[in-house]
C-alpha cells in the first residue's frame, strides 16, 4: 500500500432525514481514499464511513480523530481480502464505522487490480439487479403525504416508513401515505423508539385501514429481546433486527429469544463486507430473512451495500436509497437506477468515482 487519507464527507440532504433517535440536514461521514500498488501498479480505492449517531456509537469527529491512525497502514502489503479486513481491524480500534470504511477502500483497490466487480470478489454467484425501497422520514402527515406522490410518480412501490416517537402521529402520517399510494408496501422503522404494547397498537391501526406492512424493522430498545419478541409473536408482521444486531452473538441472542424473523446488515455497524457476509450467511442458515441497508450514505455507501446484498443473492428487503435523499451526489457510477430498480456497474472495483475526477 502507497497511503491511505480519511476526510470529511458532508453532503446536504433534501429534507430533513428524522428518525426516533437522531436528524440529519447533512451526511455525517468520512471518506477513505487508498493507493495501493499491485504488481507495479497504482490503483485507488475508496469507502465511506457514515455516521448515524447515536445509532451508530461514533459521530463525526471521532472519526476525523483517528485519521492519523490510519496512516500506519501505509506500506502495509494487501494481497486479499482477508488482508483488508485484518489491516482494517487493527488500525480502526473498536471503530465499527470506519473499519468498513477501510476495508471496503482496500477491496475496492484490490477488485480494480484483478479487473473485477467487487461483488465477484465475494461471491462466485451474484445478483447483479435489485430494488430497493425508499425512506420517508418522519413529518407532517401532509409532508409524508408530498414525498410519497413524489416518489410514486418516480416509479417507487415499497417505502421504508420512519416512526417512533409519537405512535397516533405515525399511524396517521402512514395512512397519509397509503392514500396516495394505495399499492404500495410499506416497511415501518421505529429505529427502537417504541414499547412493545405502541408497537402492536400501531400494527392494528395500519392492518384496519389496509395498509400492507411488509415487515417491522427495530421495534423495541436494542437490549429489550422480551419486548421484541412480542412484536415477533404477536404482530402478524416479520421482525426485522437492526440496532439489536451488531455481531454474530447478537443475531445467536436474537434468534434463541425468538425476538426476530429476520436481520438487517449495515457495513458500519457490522465492520465491515466480510463479516456482514458471515453473518448473513449464518442468519440465513437460522431461517432468518435478510434486509441490506445503510446509515445516511453517497452513491458510493450505497454501491458498497449494494454489492454485499448482490453478494448474498435474493435478499428480501434491499434499503439501498439514501444517495436519492441528497442535494446533490459528489460520486458517479456504481449502478443505474431506473426508479427502484438497481442495475450494478460491470466496472471494476465499486466501480464509482469522484464525480469531479469523473469529468
Amino acid at each position: 500500500m502507497v497511503s491511505i487519507d480519511v476526510a470529511p464527507l458532508v453532503v446536504p440532504l433534501t429534507e430533513p432525514f428524522v428518525i426516533a433517535s437522531a436528524r440529519m440536514d447533512t451526511t455525517r461521514a468520512a471518506l477513505v481514499v487508498a493507493d495501493v500498488e499491485i504488481e507495479g501498479r497504482r490503483l485507488r480505492g475508496y469507502g465511506e464511513a457514515a455516521c448515524l449517531h447515536p445509532v451508530t456509537r461514533e459521530d463525526l469527529p471521532d472519526l476525523l480523530a483517528a485519521a492519523p491512525r490510519v496512516q500506519s497502514l501505509a506500506g502495509r502489503a494487501i494481497a486479499r481480502a482477508r488482508d483488508a479486513t485484518a489491516a482494517a481491524r487493527e488500525v480502526a480500534e473498536g471503530s465499527p464505522v470506519l473499519s468498513a470504511a477501510i476495508e471496503c477502500a482496500l477491496v475496492d483497490g484490490l477488485a480494480r487490480a484483478a479487473g473485477r466487480g467487487a461483488r465477484h470478489l465475494l461471491a462466485g454467484e451474484v445478483d447483479d439487479e435489485l430494488v430497493t425501497d425508499v425512506t420517508l422520514p418522519i413529518a407532517s402527515a401532509p409532508e409524508v403525504t408530498a414525498l410519497a406522490r413524489r416518489w410514486v410518480e418516480r416509479g417507487f412501490t415499497c417505502f421504508k416508513v420512519k416512526v417512533g416517537r409519537d405512535v397516533d402521529h405515525d399511524v396517521a402520517a402512514i395512512r397519509a401515505a397509503h392514500g396516495v399510494a394505495p399499492g404500495a408496501a410499506f416497511r415501518v422503522d421505529a429505529n427502537a423508539g417504541f414499547s412493545a404494547a405502541d408497537a402492536l397498537f400501531l400494527l392494528r391501526e395500519l392492518a384496519r385501514a389496509g395498509v400492507r406492512v411488509e415487515c417491522f424493522e427495530q421495534p423495541c430498545p436494542r437490549e429489550d429481546l422480551d419486548a421484541m419478541a412480542k412484536v415477533a409473536r404477536e404482530g402478524g408482521v416479520p421482525v426485522v433486527a437492526d440496532e439489536s444486531l451488531r455481531s454474530r452473538a447478537d443475531l445467536e441472542a436474537l434468534h434463541r429469544a425468538r425476538a426476530a424473523h429476520g436481520v438487517n446488515l449495515k457495513l458500519t455497524k457490522l465492520g465491515g463486507l466480510l463479516e456482514a457476509l458471515e453473518v448473513g450467511r449464518a442468519a440465513r442458515a437460522l431461517g432468518m430473512r435478510i434486509m441490506v441497508g445503510g446509515m445516511v450514505e453517497t452513491r458510493l455507501g450505497m454501491t458498497c451495500a449494494a454489492n454485499l446484498a448482490a453478494a448474498l443473492r435474493g435478499v428480501e428487503y434491499c434499503d439501498l436509497d439514501t444517495a436519492f435523499l441528497l442535494a446533490s451526489d459528489p460520486f458517479v457510477g456504481g449502478y443505474d437506477a431506473a426508479g427502484p430498480r438497481l442495475t450494478l456497474s460491470s466496472a471494476p472495483g465499486w466501480g464509482v468515482e469522484p464525480r469531479a475526477a469523473a469529468g
